[in-house]
């Protein structure tokens, strides 16, 4: 385990509605998902964890641990990582629609181009 990624746990619903606010203000929005009815909202109140980028060809894995009370978002090394070497992991975002297709310039040989 490298770190843990926290913020406050939030249904899925209020998520979508936060994040279109978020985006409204102009916000960096710093979501992840547990599974299909919560998320881990730490625009406002996160951890380190949230600042981690994207890469294609990541150092680290995110995954949902279950715990005895309740899930994690743990971020673990996925092979050893060099002193000074920046932390990514791949976001796996939701396939979008062309028109809502993020951008990704991670610089790695093997680049999907967006992240979603």
């Amino acid at each position: 385990m490298v770190i843990e990624y926290i913020g406050s746990v939030i249904r899925n619903e209020v998520a979508n509605k936060k994040e279109k606010m978020y985006e409204a203000q102009n916000r960096g929005v710093y979501m992840f998902r547990i599974d299909g009815e919560r998320v881990v909202d730490a625009t406002l109140r996160g951890g380190p964890a949230r600042y981690i980028n994207h890469s294609c060809a990541p150092n680290c894995v995110a995954e949902v641990v279950t715990f005895e009370r309740g899930q994690r978002i743990i971020i673990s090394s996925n092979r050893k990582i060099q002193k000074g070497e920046e932390l990514c992991y791949d976001y796996k975002f939701d396939l979008e629609d062309d028109q809502h297709k993020i951008p990704c310039h991670c610089g790695a040989v093997n680049c999907r181009k967006w992240m979603n």
